[in-house]
């Protein structure tokens, strides 16, 4: 069940901060209606990874299908466009 308090709660943010947890996330309220939601470091670090592969996938696929319509090149052709040595 979340945890919901007041934004106003947050005067004694020490307490609140007590309460978030991995599995207990605590979401502030403004006015009655749900406002901001407060994470740990953890699941920062979780949600940015999971950006970040989303980013690459989504352009991985782009690429795929540009190569599709464009036609796709040679081991030596990407060798001789980044200037490999051998």
């Amino acid at each position: 069940m979340p945890n919901i308090k007041p934004i106003s709660d947050l005067r004694n943010y020490t307490d609140v901060l007590k309460q978030v947890d991995v599995s207990k996330r605590v979401y502030l309220t403004r006015n009655g209606h749900g406002e901001y939601g407060i994470l740990t470091m953890e699941e920062i670090d979780e949600l940015d990874r999971y950006r970040a592969a989303y980013q690459l996938i989504t352009k991985l696929k782009k690429s795929e299908e540009r190569a599709n319509l464009e036609g796709w090149i040679s081991s030596e052709e990407v060798e001789k466009e980044l200037e490999v040595l051998k």
